[in-house]
């Protein structure tokens, strides 16, 4: 009973803004969770809204998303350090572009990892929405928030993730990865890059890469692979056609979430995703 009431005390949450993050639907997903599972996998970690959330014990997490996973590396290893370094930081639109910009000198590479998950939290902190876009090069490009008074330091809740994040494996890993690690019994939460509505609505741009169909498809695949060794998984997507037929072999549920990021007015509000199941 004592680490039960310990850990309820230890509350945590998503240590960066996310697009997408799933705070909103956190109804709907704990609702739709297997009643019992082994290891808990989420592969597109992203800002982690679940994982943190459920506190699971020996976790896995990974992400194609280099600086992303260095982040949640360094609050578990180097938590102390980060603190001290996000002290530092100053809320001015010079200074944001200044910081911001330093991906495009060649001082970047000589950062270290306390140094670059810092500039992480800032930037995700005071740039426009929270947004994490980089260019073809890999460079970081959302403009300045204007935020009066962002909370660039967190030191309670950096302290409780740093706990959590102790007992979880952190991988920067494609998604296919997975397959050499879970075992049946084990839950796998895919939260990837959303098919888009419409040509407008697509943020695919939180690695270089982007995120294509064709990574729909291999996602659907490794789905498969999930199912047939007896792995449960969940699913977030668009409720678009090409979602609903790619997965139409298992459970689709409708579920109400909030889109305050599109370019056009009418595609924000309240529209409707999907959540697909296995079990």
């Amino acid at each position: 009973m004592a680490v039960v009431l310990e850990k309820l005390q230890q509350e945590t949450y998503p240590i960066v803004k996310w697009v997408g993050g799933k705070r909103q639907l956190m109804f709907e997903l704990l609702k739709n969770m297997p009643k019992s599972h082994n290891r808990y996998f989420e592969p597109f970690i992203g800002g982690g809204a679940l994982f943190f959330e459920l506190q699971p014990e020996n976790a896995y997490i990974s992400d194609m998303n280099e600086e992303l996973i260095n982040l949640y590396s360094v609050v578990r290893d180097n938590v102390y350090e980060l603190i001290s370094d996000l002290n530092k930081h100053e809320i001015s639109k010079e200074y944001f572009l200044e910081i911001r910009n330093l991906d495009r000198t060649s001082e970047y590479k000589n950062l270290s990892n306390v140094q670059r998950a810092s500039r992480f939290i800032y930037l995700n902190r005071t740039c426009f929405n929270g947004l994490y876009r980089v260019n073809s090069q890999g460079q970081f490009n959302v403009p300045f928030g204007n935020y009066k008074n962002p909370r660039i330091v967190d030191e309670n809740n950096l302290l409780n993730c740093s706990e959590l994040l102790k007992n979880t494996e952190i991988k920067c890993a494609d998604f296919s990865e997975i397959l050499t690690k879970v075992k049946k019994g084990d839950f796998v939460y895919f939260d990837p890059p959303y098919v888009p509505l419409n040509e407008t609505s697509s943020f695919t741009s939180y690695t270089k890469d982007g995120f294509d169909m064709d990574m729909q498809f291999k996602l659907r695949e490794v789905c498969d692979e999930l199912d047939s060794m007896g792995v449960m998984f969940m699913l977030s997507n668009s409720d678009t056609k090409f979602v609903n037929e790619l997965y139409s072999n298992y459970e689709i549920k409708k579920v109400f979430a909030s889109r305050a990021v599109n370019a056009n007015a009418e595609g924000r509000g309240k529209i409707t995703e999907v959540l697909v199941r296995n079990y």
